[in-house]
């Protein structure tokens, strides 16, 4: 058995050792295995060993071996997870973190996933034909997040702090991981705006980093440069002058040392309830970066442009979702025919 924790975390090319070779050279020093384990994103470490860990109970519990696992066992599984009625980017995670698991221990390529996806394939036109539809997050226009900014109290620390994460948010069309590991130093007010450093993302693993250009609004309200700096100067008060930039807040107006990403979700959710937003349930933390993308497309802004300014890879099916759901309507093909 391996270590679940770990299974995910051996790189291809850690992988095989040829046996001719001195003991030595198969040799990893607890430095180095650190190093591999840090190479992965903690969230995506967490997902694989969760998902690895129930994989090997199901197999226990089926009679079944998990390592190796064979084709039909991995197949039977999946199955087994559309029966549970688990969504399919979670089964697809599930395949990723058992196809890891075996790679990080020496069984390349295995087990084989053609069985298993045309399962997957198959559930997934099961739930077409049962009207079942992928949820989206529902993107946050400009009129919106004006309904909610005006939900909150900016003469209060948790109102501020509600205003600068719906803001900043949007204005950085910014992952909710991104948004809550931000911290007071890599955010820099500039005559022209803020320039925001983003030191990972999901588009740089390596952690090069990116500075993202966000310029002056508009109006005083939502307008990131103002809200950031009156933030700023709140935080300091209390005597943080370093740490993260979005933090929680009681509401006795205690502020806390950091936001969760959970927490940003909730906080989104309140504001669209507050505003008495239709279908407020389906705002999330992603709707604010789904909404600067269509904000910006409305605007006029180049998809390459978007893109850039959202950390998306060049091509990405999700942004283009969202251009396409401005062009329906603005570009539409019956648009002026006279009905």
């Amino acid at each position: 058995m391996i270590d679940s924790a770990n299974a995910e975390l051996e790189p291809a090319a850690v992988g095989e050792i040829v046996e001719a070779r001195p003991a030595a050279d198969a040799y990893l020093s607890e430095a180095t295995r650190a190093r591999i384990v840090d190479s992965v994103p903690t969230n995506t470490r967490r997902a694989y060993a969760r998902q690895w860990a129930a994989f090997t109970d199901w197999c226990a519990a089926a009679g079944r071996t998990a390592l190796p696992a064979t084709p039909q066992t991995l197949a039977e599984y999946v199955a087994h997870l559309a029966d549970a009625g688990q969504a399919p980017t979670s089964i697809e995670q599930a395949v990723a973190a058992v196809r890891t698991a075996h790679r990080a221990a020496g069984h390349r390529g295995a087990p084989d996933t053609e069985a298993a996806r045309r399962v997957l394939r198959g559930y997934r036109r099961q739930r077409a034909d049962s009207g079942h539809r992928a949820h989206q997050a529902v993107p946050i226009t400009i009129d919106t997040l004006r309904a909610m900014i005006d939900t909150t109290d900016p003469d209060t620390a948790r109102g501020l702090r509600d205003r600068v994460a719906l803001v900043l948010g949007l204005a950085l069309m910014g992952r909710r991981s991104e948004l809550v590991a931000l911290g007071l130093d890599d955010v820099t007010e500039t005559d022209d705006g803020l320039l925001v450093l983003i030191r990972v993302s999901k588009t740089d693993q390596d952690a090069h980093g990116v500075e993202v250009a966000i310029p002056h609004g508009q109006h005083a309200g939502t307008d990131p440069v103002r809200l950031v700096r009156a933030w700023r100067a709140i935080l300091a008060e209390h005597g943080h002058t370093g740490g993260r930039l979005l933090r929680s807040v009681t509401r006795h107006g205690r502020i806390g040392a950091s936001l969760s990403a959970d927490g940003l979700g909730d906080l989104v959710q309140a504001a669209a309830r507050r505003a008495g937003l239709p279908n407020a349930a389906g705002y999330s933390a992603h709707s604010l970066r789904a909404g600067g993308a269509t904000a910006a497309h409305r605007a006029g802004a180049a998809v390459s442009t978007i893109a850039a300014h959202g950390r998306w890879a060049p091509g990405s099916p999700v942004v283009l979702s969202y251009i396409r759901s401005v062009d329906r309507w603005r570009d539409n093909a019956l648009a002026g025919v006279g009905l």
